[in-house]
């Protein structure tokens, strides 16, 4: 059945953040990448209002796409790569987040983390990359950097290198019913967000600390590139803020993001924060003193 485009634009209006529109059209990858980072930050969703014709006119000669040699290669496209690399970061922070207390963690979680990541955003649309090949140079460069936070950048780097190295369109498929696309969807979603969720709202004392420990080591990275460390910190304080616009005030009225707040806190002050340290120390010394920064609780072994 052929797709419209008017109903593309009112999906896209309605529930385009959710990748309404790209399960309409078909694009399951697509749609699912947009449901774990809200439209790309809600920046990808507005950037797409001009793609949309195109995508409609994709969805609708997929069966000229789809009997393409196998030979054939699709352009390299440097938004992808970027979009492989911003979206295996976040993967791994997800998963430093809410899987760093199970065993083998930076051997076996986090490679596993940021190489799904990058093979996600692979699969956006009518490509696709190699699976085992990705997931193999995630996995590979993982214990050089061997329990190092940073190890989400280098891990994510070389995965989406090999993605784009192995990149090619899909092969042709049958058809499937609505119920079997939103069903695998789902699976996949909740794969994403049970963790994440569990651990934020039984743990969060300890998450939070987990994360200022995450994004002082991250952040320290970009110590020599101011203007590119301040465009991060902002990107970080853009959900908080657009959180505060629609509630109305910059405070976060339930007690379970009270301390949700103190981080933000810290972010926004980061750039002042890292002077008063660089002359006076803190008590834990360096970025490692981000927990006393934030007052929170010392957390426990999560081994």
């Amino acid at each position: 059945m052929a797709k419209g485009l008017l109903m593309t634009y009112v999906l896209w209006a309605l529930g385009g953040p959710v990748g309404l529109h790209h399960l309409y059209l078909g694009r399951d990858s697509h749609a699912l990448l947009w449901m774990l980072t809200l439209g790309g930050g809600g920046l990808g969703w507005l950037w797409e209002f001009w793609k949309l014709p195109g995508f409609v006119a994709q969805a609708n000669r997929v069966q000229s796409w789809k009997q393409r040699p196998e030979e054939e290669r699709p352009p390299l496209s440097l938004l992808r790569f970027a979009s492989q690399i911003v979206v295996g970061v976040y993967f791994g922070l997800v998963a430093l987040v809410s899987l760093s207390s199970m065993d083998n963690f930076y051997i076996v979680g986090l490679p596993l983390a940021v190489g799904l990541g990058v093979l996600l955003v692979a699969a956006v649309g009518n490509q696709t990359s190699d699976f085992k090949n990705t997931l193999g140079a995630a996995f590979l460069t993982s214990p050089v950097f061997y329990g190092r936070p940073i190890a989400i950048l280098p891990i994510s780097l070389a995965a989406s290198i090999t993605a784009q190295k192995h990149r090619r369109y899909k092969a042709s498929v049958g058809p499937e019913t609505l119920s079997v696309r939103l069903y695998r969807v789902g699976l996949a979603y909740l794969a994403f967000t049970g963790p994440l969720a569990y651990s934020t709202m039984y743990n969060t004392a300890a998450t939070i600390n987990y994360v200022a420990e995450t994004l002082g080591s991250f952040l320290s990275w970009f110590s020599f590139f101011p203007l590119l460390g301040r465009l991060v910190e902002s990107v970080l304080l853009l959900p908080c803020r657009i959180w505060w616009l629609l509630v109305g005030g910059p405070g976060f009225k339930s007690s379970r993001f009270q301390e949700w707040e103190k981080l933000y806190e810290f972010v926004d002050s980061f750039q002042d924060e890292k002077r008063q340290l660089a002359h006076q120390g803190g008590p834990c010394g360096g970025y490692g003193a981000l927990a006393w920064k934030l007052r929170l609780p010392v957390k426990e072994s999560r081994d």
